[in-house]
């Protein structure tokens, strides 16, 4: 059982507050929804979503698309017909896949719109000390 494919169909955002309007704190809220689920063949299935990132009534953004998920078709499809939901080991590959897949294009759409980026970006930082550190012509410190 695997996420086969994947694919965005949709994509959109807008900010809704001129660039100097926008408050200094922001929540931003994640949702992915999964629309629809329609037999392939027997052991796959395709799988309609949404995926939302909301910066309250700063803007937001919006993607769907398709993931294709190889399993036993018939009895994801059937528990689907039956309850409007997925076994939870199927379902956190999906929505994990698609918010990975999602944030960064979210992240891409969201700096052409001059909005916070939607994750927590951890970039290395490089910092020099004086203190024990070797000085000279020849030295320089490795960065990695």
């Amino acid at each position: 059982m695997t996420v086969k494919e994947f694919e965005f169909m949709l994509m959109k955002g807008e900010r809704l507050v001129k660039k100097n309007e926008r408050p200094q704190s922001i929540r931003i809220d994640h949702n992915t929804t999964i629309s629809q689920i329609s037999f392939v063949d027997e052991e796959t299935v395709e799988m309609r979503f949404r995926y939302t990132v909301t910066y309250g009534h700063v803007g937001n953004i919006q993607m769907e698309g398709r993931v294709e998920y190889e399993g036993n078709a018939t009895e994801i499809i059937s528990l689907w017909d039956r309850e409007h939901r997925m076994v939870n080991e199927i379902a956190e590959e999906v929505h994990n896949t698609i918010l990975s897949n999602g944030s960064f294009e979210a992240l891409i759409l969201a700096r052409k719109l001059n909005l916070p980026p939607p994750i927590k970006l951890d970039i290395p930082r490089v910092k020099f000390s004086g203190k024990g550190k070797k000085t000279g012509p020849d030295y320089s410190p490795e960065i990695a």
